[in-house]
């Protein structure tokens, strides 16, 4: 039995922050604000995965009101949430990723994001596709006020 997820995720720029996105950390004058690392398009995969297999968002998992994910590494948080997935009879198949942000550039980074994504779900990097788009200065991406990310992933009930 095949299931469909879909994520989303959306975090402020602001200065003083790492930018983070898929796990690599791209220089820039600010950094994507969160409880955790702020990976936005970890946690848009993770919301993803958790749809999936109908285990909620990440933050039924990881409350951003629980000081023990404060300053998390959004990777080791995608990792649990697909071994969730995994106790409960699903196999990762594929996964299609959109970051939206007019900077910084995600081209120098996008198989960098892949390689790190698949290794924390533990799949070949081919499972795992990773795209940006600007909004042609629209929007509060377009602005350069934040940056959002979408996921879509199909997992294989094999239990």
């Amino acid at each position: 039995m095949l299931r469909i997820g879909h994520g989303y995720d959306v975090h402020q720029l602001v200065e003083g922050r790492r930018c983070i996105i898929g796990g690599v950390d791209i220089p820039h004058d600010r950094g994507l604000l969160g409880h955790s690392d702020a990976d936005v398009l970890a946690h848009a995969l993770a919301d993803a995965i958790l749809g999936a297999c109908r285990g909620g968002d990440i933050g039924k998992l990881f409350p951003d009101t629980d000081p023990a994910y404060e300053g998390a590494d959004s990777l080791k948080l995608l990792a649990a949430v697909m071994a969730y997935a995994r106790e409960r009879g699903y196999e990762f198949v594929d996964a299609d990723c959109t970051i939206a942000c007019q900077e910084p550039k995600i081209s120098p980074y996008r198989d960098a994001m892949r390689e790190n994504l698949a290794a924390a779900l533990g799949v070949p990097v081919e499972s795992v596709g990773v795209k940006a788009t600007t909004t042609e200065h629209l929007g509060w991406e377009g602005e350069g006020k934040g940056i959002g990310a979408w996921a879509v992933c199909l997992l294989d009930h094999v239990k």
